[in-house]
């Protein structure tokens, strides 16, 4: 049981026979042990951690600390990405935090309904990211531009504007190739997925390669559609110079795991109210920080 000076820190829901056989899972945030709460037909995968470093203040001083938030988000995202595996399809945000282990089972038996159909819709399924960058290792080729920049300027002054104006036509250009690219991949992975999610694209800290990020989706992909959705965005993402398409997964269905206890509010509550959360989890790559989603039916 959850000893006085400590909260428990929720990691992902299952069915109770799902978690039971969940087994031997990686530690946990700050090296604590995973072990199973049941509550009803559901369980969830919880480590007992301090009050004072995870409790509502603890939480929002952590937030202030980028290795430590990395180190927890990793954490976090290592064991949900291991009870993903063994079966337990619903993973929680990054710091979701109870007051002790019986909230935690009073959180599954009151919401036992909804949550069930929830892992009805997930199970089966994987997320897969898609995303679509302009510019980067292949730099824009702009029919004509290259000429126009090369062409005899009358003075240096001219041929720096000609070669200013050619970078900008050039990123012009990619973008808008980009576009409608991301528009041909959405709807080709779309035909294969049972839901999307649209997140803000990527940028500074958070971007993960070279080039601007136009696009940034998630899918929910059934298991047995994983490998004709993979060749699906691959054929049609085949870009242009300027363009690039990347695709990640299967991870555990982060961006569609939308039902969050209500009383565990996402920015945050008092532990000893119920549960104290922070708004932008860990990721599929465990990312600190992932922005949020529009669901796009």
């Amino acid at each position: 049981m959850t000893a006085p000076d400590q909260v428990s820190y929720v990691y992902a829901i299952g069915r109770a026979a799902e978690v039971a056989a969940a087994g031997a899972l990686p530690a946990g945030v700050g090296g604590a042990e995973v072990l199973p709460v049941t509550g009803g037909t559901l369980g969830a995968l919880v480590s007992r951690v301090p009050a004072d470093r995870f409790g509502e203040a603890g939480l929002r001083e952590r937030l202030d600390d980028l290795a430590g938030l990395e180190a927890m988000a990793r954490a976090h995202h290592e064991v949900v990405a291991a009870a993903y595996r063994a079966g337990v399809a619903l993973p929680l945000r990054l710091a979701t935090v109870y007051a002790d282990d019986d909230r935690v089972a009073a959180v599954l038996r009151d919401r036992e309904a909804e949550l069930l159909g929830l892992l009805d819709r997930l199970t089966g399924h994987a997320e897969y990211g898609v995303k679509v960058y302009a510019g980067g290792p292949q730099e824009d080729v702009v029919p004509g531009a290259a000429d126009s920049a090369a062409a005899p300027a009358s003075s240096p002054g001219r041929a720096y504007l000609l070669r200013r104006r050619a970078e900008r036509d050039g990123r012009r250009s990619a973008q808008r190739a980009a576009g409608a690219l991301a528009d041909r991949v959405a709807e080709a992975a779309s035909a294969l997925a049972t839901d999307r999610v649209v997140h803000r694209p990527q940028q500074g800290a958070l971007a993960t390669g070279p080039g601007e990020n136009i696009a940034n989706l998630a899918f929910l992909v059934p298991d047995d559609r994983a490998g004709s959705f993979v060749t699906a965005v691959q054929d049609a993402g085949v870009a242009r110079p300027g363009t690039r398409v990347e695709v990640t997964g299967p991870w555990a269905p982060y961006s569609f795991a939308t039902a969050l206890p209500a009383d565990a509010p996402q920015h945050g509550g008092g532990a000893a109210d119920g549960g104290a959360g922070v708004a932008d989890g860990a990721g599929p790559d465990g990312a600190v920080g992932r922005p949020g989603g529009e669901r796009v039916r």
